[in-house]
């Protein structure tokens, strides 16, 4: 068994780590963005994917990285844990579409409400006590799914068709069009910027470069907020014009 995830605030990649924690100490995971992961993934029949659902939809990068490996998921059998701030609809199910698409078999999934991501914008900002119990909550929905998946029922969170059409309707017809492409709108406030580069290292699409000693967006943004919720002056939003808080999971563990 191989865990594989993507993650902006350490959501996605924590809810794994639990996972695999309580279902197999002797599992590997990798971040979609490591160099190893293809000749790994090779090595594995079963694998657990862990993502953040951005409008009932799959990231940008996220997606590119199972087109580009197409030939990788042919008779895999795949687990999808999707991570969200309230509601996703199809989460697990649209990963899995696009995973079944290249032959893999999508065996469950599971959906985990976690702290919003969203840094610039006021929508579903909770309490730092909020945040602690959503994870708690999380938590006890992953040990209660291993309970399952160990007596041969795996959760089917995300998947069938009213899930997809709850996705459909409710966010990706009005926010789809969010994660078909890869987004320009990352702006950095140069006044406030220090030239850190910080957020240049960590964005995984190098969106970010430095341009003398400021940083610089240019326009392959996958909305994953690393950066938004990585600097040290809040220089950087995207969604919305101020921070109102920075979020990372170590903050409510």
């Amino acid at each position: 068994m191989i865990g594989i995830y993507f993650s902006g605030t350490g959501n996605s990649r924590y809810a794994l780590e639990r996972f695999l924690r309580e279902y197999n100490n002797n599992s590997v995971m990798f971040s979609v963005e490591d160099e190893n992961l293809i000749e790994q993934i090779s090595y594995h029949d079963e694998i657990i994917f862990s993502y953040p659902v951005q409008y009932s939809a799959v990231p940008k990068y996220l997606s590119d990285f199972v087109h580009s490996n197409s030939e990788m998921w042919k008779e895999k059998n795949v687990f999808i844990i999707a991570t969200m701030a309230l509601f996703s609809g199809d989460g697990a199910g649209i990963l899995g579409r696009l995973l079944k698409q290249y032959g893999a078999k999508i065996t469950g999934g599971l959906h985990l409400k976690m702290p919003d991501s969203i840094t610039d914008e006021k929508v579903l900002k909770r309490s730092h006590k909020k945040n602690i119990q959503l994870v708690k909550n999380a938590n006890s929905k992953i040990v209660e799914a291993i309970d399952h998946i160990k007596n041969g029922k795996y959760p089917q969170d995300g998947l069938g068709l009213f899930p997809r059409l709850a996705g459909f309707l409710l966010q990706r017809l009005w926010f789809g069009h969010r994660t078909r492409q890869y987004s320009n709108q990352l702006k950095i406030d140069t006044d406030k910027c220090i030239g850190c580069s910080k957020c240049v290292k960590i964005c995984p699409t190098e969106n970010i470069i430095m341009d003398g000693n400021k940083a610089k967006g240019n326009d392959k943004c996958t909305v994953c907020y690393r950066c938004v919720n990585s600097c040290p002056k809040q220089a950087i939003t995207l969604l919305g014009r101020t921070v109102i808080e920075q979020t990372f999971i170590e903050k409510y563990l």
